[in-house]
Formats: structure tokens, sequence, C-alpha cells
């Protein structure tokens, strides 16, 4: 492609390199060329392995002893396909989370290019805090800080509009954070209800000028 790049060190630049292989960042095929060269990461798995973009989740039901084992056999995999394909798995950015209601757990002993993966009580995958006894807590209070900082940012920038104004900032700016992967973390506790409630609240007070209570 004719491309050619160079480093910037102190304010000095250095002679350009010719560009001999590698897709540029954010072009449109790039995307779709990542997508071909990572497919056959789950080749030779027994486990179940999700992939979207450059997030990879490996995991599987244990039931036994030897589940372990073939979790590990497949975390070993992953590492050999990293080798085979010049890829990079950053083993400090995995994380081990045991999702289960059980009170007493047994440790995770994975690892990853011969590195311990550390356990974690909870994770963030596609922007959904998942937590290991299955509780939401986490996620709402993270939705909950999101939005109300959103909102905050919206009342500053549009705090002369007009109400029609607003609501569109509010369905725009705010709104898509409360209702993001809705479908699978819907709530039944009253106190996470109310917790997002107030935010919504707030914004309807903004919003139309109304007098109702926070």
């Amino acid at each position: 492609m004719g491309c050619t790049q160079r480093v910037r060190v102190g304010g000095q630049l250095s002679e350009g390199v010719r560009v001999t292989c590698g897709v540029p960042q954010g072009s449109i095929l790039g995307r779709l060329l990542f997508l071909v060269y990572i497919s056959d990461i789950r080749r030779n798995m027994e486990s179940t392995i999700r992939l979207f973009a450059d997030d990879c989740v490996i995991y599987r039901k244990i039931i036994n002893h030897e589940d372990m084992k073939i979790l590990q056999k497949d975390l070993r995999q992953a590492g050999n396909w990293e080798v085979e394909n010049a890829m990079k798995i950053n083993p400090s950015k995995s994380m081990a989370v045991h999702f289960t209601r059980a009170r007493v757990k047994d440790p995770l002993n994975y690892s990853l290019l011969d590195t311990l993966i550390p356990e974690l009580s909870s994770c963030e995958y596609l922007g959904i805090m998942l937590r290991s006894d299955l509780s939401w807590a986490d996620h709402v209070n993270y939705t909950v800080k999101k939005a109300w900082k959103a909102l905050n940012f919206t009342m500053r920038i549009f705090k002369k509009g007009n109400s029609n104004t607003k609501s569109l900032a509010y369905m725009s700016l705010v709104h898509p954070i409360l209702e993001y992967g809705a479908a699978c973390w819907d709530l039944y506790r009253e106190g996470q209800i109310n917790t997002l409630d107030r935010v919504q609240k707030k914004a309807a007070k903004f919003a139309h000028h109304t007098n109702s209570p926070n």
C-alpha cells in the first residue's frame, strides 16, 4: 500500500520506514481481516469460546476435576495459537471468575502462557459487570454512577435549552446508559430499581421544569 511509519521522541522524528505488513488502524477492511485472522482460535477446543472484536471469553460448566483439566487444556491451546499466529495475549489482563451461589468455593488455579490467571469476584464484559455470586449490585452501581455523570454534563451544557432540546439530549446521552444490556440484567430488587429511577426523575424535572421530588 506504500505506507510508511515514523516515531516521535522528544519532539524529534525518526526516518520513515516502509510498512510491509499489517492493516491501518481504523480502516473499514481492518476489522473484517482481524476477525478472519482470529477465527480459528476455537480450533480443537472443547470448552465454549466467545469472540467479540478483540475480547475473548473461554468458559465451561465445572462438574468435576476432569472439567477443570479440560478447561486448562483449552487455555494451553489458546497459548499455542498465540505462538503460531504471532499474536499477543496479555495474561495480566486475563481473569478467572467462578460463577456460583455456593458458599464454599474451590480456588481457581488456571494459567495462561505459564502465568497464573488472577481470580476475581467480578469482571466487566462488553460493558456489563458480572459478579461471581450472580448479583447485579455491582452493575447497578456502575450504571448509576456513569448515568449521573452523563446527566450532570447534560444539565450543564443544555441549561438554557427548551424542553424539547433537553429531552432529546437526555434520550441521546443518558437514557442509553440506563438501558444498555437491560435484557440480561433486568432488576427485581426494589432498592436497585429506585436507585435507577432517581436518575430518570431528576432528568424529568430538568427537561420539563417540574417541581417533582428527586
